[in-house]
């Protein structure tokens, strides 16, 4: 289970992508969560995707 609170999220999901996937299609397809939805519920706290970095900032 993912959390709901979009800051709870950010952490969550940067932490993921840090120790477990190489990148947010590959997190997003193992949980069972879609990018497009992940991404902008993210962006209404102002983080967005960086695939150079693989991280939301």
């Amino acid at each position: 289970m993912i959390p709901q609170d979009p800051v709870m999220l950010l952490s969550f999901v940067n932490m993921k992508l840090r120790d477990r996937y190489a990148d947010l299609a590959r997190l997003c397809e193992d949980l069972d969560i879609s990018e497009e939805e992940l991404c902008k519920k993210l962006a209404q706290i102002g983080y967005n995707y960086s695939p150079e970095q693989n991280r939301f900032l």
